[in-house]
């Protein structure tokens, strides 16, 4: 077979201890590097995981907190309202559920029945069974630990108390 034309081939070596044209890439060394950048990637994968982790904590603990703030301002507002007999309020930020099972006057009548409300103290939302503990004075001195049920509005996506239960 004959070379194109303007191609020459090297010339083969002269002789013993002639170098060739491409000699052997070095091997020394090749292990410390190849174990240098796998520990490396594998730092940085490490580091990317740590940092995601990191960050679904913090969106967790800090989600957490706004849906505690929330439960407890709507059960506030709700004893509130109860607090101050203001029942026409407090019928209107029960959740939808309650208001449809129970009329307004019913509601006032139930309510207004019962030993009036002096103060109270929230604990933290449950979200399991989105329901706030809460720790009841009523005006006779007496104590009470009661919970509130909640539920989640469909269209606002805002809680709602459904029921002050022992």
């Amino acid at each position: 077979m004959t070379a194109p034309a303007g191609f020459s081939a090297p010339p083969p070596p002269q002789g013993p201890g002639v170098h060739p044209p491409f000699p052997a890439p070095p091997i020394e060394g090749r292990g410390r590097r190849l174990g240098t950048s796998i520990a490396l990637a594998i730092g940085a994968v490490l580091l990317i995981f740590g940092v995601g982790l990191a960050a679904v904590i913090g969106i967790g603990a800090v989600g957490g907190k706004a849906l505690n703030e929330q439960a407890d301002a709507v059960v506030a507002d709700y004893l509130d309202a109860v607090r101050d007999r203001n029942y026409s309020d407090a019928y209107d930020m029960l959740c939808e559920s309650a208001r449809s099972s129970q009329s307004e006057s019913e509601f006032t009548e139930q309510v207004s029945g019962q030993e009036p409300i002096v103060d109270y103290d929230l604990g933290d939302v449950s979200l399991v069974r989105l329901t706030v503990p809460v720790e009841v004075r009523y005006a006779d001195g007496s104590r009470a630990e009661l919970e509130a049920v909640l539920e989640q509005n469909t269209s606002t996506g805002r809680f709602e108390v459904c029921s002050i239960e022992e």
